[in-house]
């Protein structure tokens, strides 16, 4: 069985002891990704006041969480379709509703994954309201 981990070019470095994916046999298994752009800033943050106040804008950072877990399946050949399961971890069930309706521009209830959405306390950067994991279901080619 193979069994690998890997880092993606042009992607945010993690900021754990973690890769981005790893492959375990016909299983594609994606950390926790985040809005966090390769210039670690975030998408879907904006400071709104000299006061270090911001807006976080929950469609934009599940739009760009989404869109890294797909980079990150793409190194391996998969797609979004290959996806079996997602967990979600949002710090606010208040933001439900617009991580759902972005969310649904991805995946469907027909044909998508199985999911487990979580409210959470904090995520490891004050501007981040959510974070997704994933498992992919992608054989190797024999």
């Amino acid at each position: 069985m193979e069994n690998k981990s890997k880092l993606i070019e042009g992607k945010a470095t993690p900021r754990g002891a973690y890769p981005h994916i790893k492959r375990a046999g016909d299983f594609i298994y994606v950390s926790g990704a985040s809005s966090r752009l390769p210039d670690n800033t975030f998408a879907g943050v904006y400071k709104i006041d000299g006061m270090d106040t911001y807006r976080l804008d929950i469609r934009e950072q599940t739009r760009a969480v989404i869109e890294n877990i797909k980079d990150y399946l793409a190194a391996e050949g998969a797609t979004l379709a290959d996806v079996i399961d997602i967990t979600s971890f949002l710090v606010n069930m208040n933001d439900f509703a617009g991580y759902n309706e972005v969310y649904a521009e991805y995946f469907n209830k027909e044909t998508g994954p199985t999911r487990t959405t979580v409210a959470v306390h904090q995520l490891p950067h004050p501007h981040l309201v959510v974070e997704i994991k994933a498992i992919a279901y992608f054989p190797l080619k024999k």
